[in-house]
């Protein structure tokens, strides 16, 4: 199977560290949506990354349904997510700030990079700036409540949570302070140094 997109996306960063996690061998190409936009039309018409494209030709998209699918590959037993019903809706609800972390990240990068300075609408982009904080302030106090394992493995709350942190201080590094984020920043320097991370870095 073949893996599209580029690993300064968290998105698709986020797909590579879970297969590897899972013990499944992705073969990635990377291809931008934007400086190879028609290579990248010719595997996937709607071009968005992270594509999955499989043994067959089939062609998936979006991490979270990519990474659903890679759990059902898994061997017997394994999988990223808990099994107990409680720590599962846990894990959910860190999944899904983290993800908004990363949407809004790149909304907050796409409007100042891409966008000219002429038509930015500065009311959205306050809105935008106060949801990617408290998506981060939320996830400070859920890991302040109960800290995430730092025993040398990681789940996919952990993975989606360092990615996300990773990213937003990569592309949008004003809006973050690591004083205001201790236990965010304490984890994502942990998993980062996991082995798992360090093969797989933002480029």
């Amino acid at each position: 199977m073949k893996l599209i997109g580029m690993l300064d996306s968290p998105y698709v960063r986020r797909v590579a560290i879970s297969a590897k996690c899972l013990g499944i061998d992705l073969e990635h190409q990377a291809v931008s949506v934007f400086r190879h936009f028609e290579q990248f039309r010719q595997i996937n018409p709607v071009v968005k990354a992270p594509t999955l494209v499989l043994d067959d030709g089939e062609v998936l998209m979006d991490s979270t349904l990519i990474i659903e699918y890679l759990e059902a590959l898994a061997a017997p037993g394994k999988s990223l997510m808990p099994g107990g019903l409680d720590q599962r809706l846990r894990a959910l609800r860190l999944i899904g700030l983290g993800l908004v972390a990363c949407e809004k990240s790149v909304q907050i990068y796409y409007e100042r990079t891409l966008r000219p300075a002429h038509v930015q609408f500065e009311p959205w982009v306050e809105r935008v700036e106060e949801q990617l904080a408290a998506a981060y302030s939320v996830l400070e106090r859920e890991l302040e409540k109960q800290p995430l394992k730092t025993d040398g493995s990681i789940a996919q709350d952990g993975i989606t949570l360092a990615v996300a942190w990773s990213f937003t201080n990569l592309v949008v590094p004003e809006q973050v302070e690591v004083g205001r984020f201790p236990r965010i920043s304490e984890f994502t320097e942990y998993a980062e140094g996991l082995r798992v991370f360090a093969d797989t870095p933002i480029e």
